[in-house]
């Protein structure tokens, strides 16, 4: 479920979404209202969140290029994918689209690391531990021995991966709240908490009030990424 309110011609941010019908709640990357600026999105057809999650990307690879092209051509001059298992192929994205590329929220960990004192580090939430390899980290720039932890288990994941028409916002939130205080309990040297998954943000305030932690994810990311694509004037 994308909402086409926040596809405009003025759009300098194209943001590739899965294919997805679960409820895209304020916060959410797919919710035109959780950003203060357009964006143009673009759905491609067939990656559904269980097949990029948890299954081979590299069929779909061609399909998020041809989708991004679209969007570059209806004049977007950075594109971002909406899920965090995207960043082995931000270089083939980038590559093809001649653009810049933000892949996946955890592509902010190393300027986030740079940030934190002496002896902190980052923690991950994801949204399947058991999925994120080795190989994900390394696109993304994530240290080997980061704490990780996952929401296996959770009404939360299963919305999402099994591509669920409703989702129990509230219950989501204990959720999150729980592993993220589980994250930080058995990792005290975590000093901020990363979330990998996109449909995390609504709950982000919720993680940092109870961990006391500042919290990232893919709307800092493209808050951060958006000022770069056309910059603020000020004083005019």
């Amino acid at each position: 479920m994308v909402h086409e309110a926040g596809n405009t011609k003025k759009a300098r941010l194209g943001i590739l979404m899965l294919d997805t019908r679960f409820p895209r709640v304020p916060g959410d990357v797919g919710n035109a209202a959780t950003w203060p600026f357009p964006v143009r999105f673009g759905v491609v057809a067939g990656a559904t969140p269980q097949a990029i999650v948890c299954e081979d990307i590299s069929p779909f690879v061609d399909a998020f290029v041809a989708k991004g092209k679209e969007l570059v051509a209806e004049g977007c001059t950075g594109i971002a994918t909406t899920c965090g298992f995207l960043a082995p192929i931000r270089p083939r994205l980038a590559d093809a689209l001649g653009v810049p590329v933000a892949a996946s929220a955890l592509e902010q960990f190393a300027q986030i690391s740079a940030n934190l004192p002496p002896g902190a580090c980052v923690g991950i939430l994801t949204i399947s531990k058991t999925s994120l390899t080795a190989q994900h980290l390394e696109a993304a720039g994530v240290a080997p021995d980061a704490p990780i932890a996952g929401m296996e288990g959770t009404g939360f994941a299963d919305a999402i991966l099994n591509n669920r028409e409703s989702l129990d916002v509230p219950a989501a939130r204990a959720e999150m709240v729980a592993v993220a205080e589980g994250l930080v309990r058995a990792h005290p040297e975590v000093g901020a908490v990363l979330l990998e998954c996109t449909n995390m943000p609504p709950y982000a305030p919720d993680i940092a009030h109870a961990t006391g932690r500042p919290v990232f994810s893919i709307v800092s990311y493209l808050r951060w990424f958006q000022v770069g694509l056309l910059p603020p004037r000020f004083g005019d």
